[in-house]
């Protein structure tokens, strides 16, 4: 996130919500927003194809069809551009690229723009003049931006519309991921990606590569990027790929094309999965070790907004139970490596601010009850809880001239709906550790499908029918929900059920930068059970 909680729920004057169930999926900021439109009337545009619970404190709810984000950003940005409602200052001073941006925006009129995206021409422009009227505005998005074959032109235009209205590096602003899990950030912050270190310095840098070496120890580390996680899979399929090692992963669940994903992981020669419960990819393991839970555990997390704070033990980790760090650290032992080691947590956050610039003002003694946000580059810095206050990081802020493009797999007759996948309040991610609560699988204890009442008509399907979801790699039964959280032709389900798999559906194809497969958008059919 480029901006903090506080700012955002305090000095957003509009927050314009795409690709985020955010009261369901980050309840906590959720409230906020809910608090910032009932006490002090900030408005609220939601761009979501279901009638997810923050559309009753919408001012304007646009239901567009599942993968035309783009288009319905580039229609925004055509009128606010036409009719010369962005911050022309910021544009002139502190960007670049715009006329191409122009250009290419000017290509989608709202009438062309509602017409990919099945809504009217009239509530683009109504959006685009609610965003130029309330500033600043904080742009809000999850996985329902990044979860696409165009994932990372999502986020190109999102950043677009931020910048054409001014809405950067001020208090209530900015353009704002909200991770998925607790320490996504923190892990990609640490190197847990195919393409960067921690801090994300380039494995291909010479220099950076150096500093690696001779910080540990070590001689010829490989400077070539590495592989993403379904790239990984494919590698296990065709014997290129011998083994893998999952921590604290369930991509039995989490994965696209379920069926697939098991096909690879049983043709590995060698499956290690270090978890705190046997979870469904464990019972395919060679070998199960025993992590720690986060109430186990001494460290940090680090939060949305790059908060970087404390989590101490809440109870003693149980029978042999070790620390991630000790356990990763004993293999490498194991396995020959002699260089540096590790007694503790504090002294891995030393070697952080040592060898990570945006982490160099870290240190145990300095995180306190608060937490610090990165960047934090010495021990004097305060932290940044707004990013390009002034001026970007790169210097000028870079517009990216972004073409729509259909998904991957989209409806047709023998798979006439649109599926997407999504989350629930009362679960979590995977469902290993929230399905165990007896009171939460009590709340919600089952998958549902959600199907619009008049396509439920048409298939003879009544609320609470078991059905059947079927699309070119698998199928799964549940309970059918009908009503009008969806619109016709588009089915949802949340994808915590492992006895009703949402992903045995969905399909892997992969953004070919970002390679973040498209759980958002695949085609379905839906008959009785």
């Amino acid at each position: 996130m480029t901006n903090s909680f506080d700012d955002i729920a305090n000095d957003a004057q509009v927050y314009f919500i795409i690709g985020s169930n955010t009261t369901e999926s980050h309840p906590v900021l959720g409230m906020r927003i809910r608090q910032a439109v009932k006490q002090r009337g900030a408005k609220i545009i939601l761009c979501d194809p279901r009638s997810i619970p923050i559309a009753e404190f919408a001012s304007l709810h646009i239901r567009h069809k599942p993968g035309t984000d783009i288009a319905l950003l580039n229609g925004i940005m055509h009128v606010l551009i036409a009719e010369e409602l962005y911050d022309k200052q910021f544009v002139e001073e502190r960007t670049e690229c715009f006329e191409e941006l122009k250009a290419k925006v000017l290509e989608y009129p709202p009438e062309r723009a509602a017409e990919i995206c099945g809504i009217t021409a009239d509530e683009i422009v109504q959006a685009a003049h609610l965003m130029a009227e309330n500033r600043p505005g904080a742009l809000l998005y999850a996985m329902g931006i990044t979860q696409h074959t165009t994932g990372h032109q999502n986020v190109l235009s999102c950043a677009n519309l931020q910048m054409i209205l001014g809405n950067m590096g001020v208090p209530g602003g900015g353009v704002n991921p909200l991770r998925g899990q607790n320490n996504v950030q923190g892990a990609c912050d640490m190197g847990a990606l195919p393409n960067v270190f921690p801090g994300y310095q380039k494995v291909t840098s010479e220099d950076v590569v150096g500093k690696f070496e001779q910080a540990w120890g070590v001689a010829g580390m490989d400077d070539k990027v590495g592989l993403t996680v379904m790239e990984m899979m494919n590698g296990a399929e065709d014997g290129t790929f011998k083994g893998l090692f999952i921590l604290g992963e369930n991509p039995m669940i989490s994965d696209p094309d379920l069926n697939h994903v098991e096909h690879c992981l049983q043709s590995l020669d060698f499956l290690v999965v270090q978890d705190i419960f046997l979870t469904e990819t464990a019972a395919l393991a060679d070998v199960v070790l025993p992590g720690m839970s986060f109430a186990e555990k001494l460290g940090t997390f680090t939060n949305s907004e790059r908060r970087i704070q404390f989590v101490r033990p809440a109870v003693p980790a149980p029978g042999e139970a070790k620390p991630d760090w000790w356990i990763i650290g004993e293999i490498a032992r194991r396995m020959g490596y002699d260089g540096l080691t590790y007694e503790s947590p504090r002294e891995i956050m030393d070697e952080i601010a040592s060898l990570t610039p945006i982490y160099g003002g870290l240190a145990f003694d300095r995180i306190g009850d608060k937490g610090l946000q990165w960047p934090c580059v010495d021990k004097e810095h305060p932290g940044t809880p707004i990013l390009h206050v002034g001026k970007f990081s790169r210097g000028l802020g870079h517009f990216s001239a972004v073409e729509w493009q259909p998904p991957a797999e989209e409806p047709d007759d023998e798979f006439p709906f649109i599926f997407t996948t999504g989350r629930v309040l009362y679960h979590f991610h995977t469902g290993s550790m929230s399905r165990r609560s007896e009171g939460l699988d009590t709340i919600y204890p089952e998958a549902m499908v959600e199907i619009n009442g008049g396509d439920a008509s048409k298939l003879g399907i009544a609320d609470g029918d078991m059905v059947k979801v079927t699309s070119r790699r698998g199928e799964v039964q549940a309970k059918a929900l009908v009503g009008d959280r969806t619109d016709p032709g588009v089915v949802f389900m949340p994808w915590h059920f492992a006895e009703a798999a949402a992903n045995k559906l969905t399909i892997a194809a992969l953004d070919p930068t970002g390679k973040i497969p498209e759980f958002k958008v695949c085609a379905v059919k839906v008959e009785a059970a």
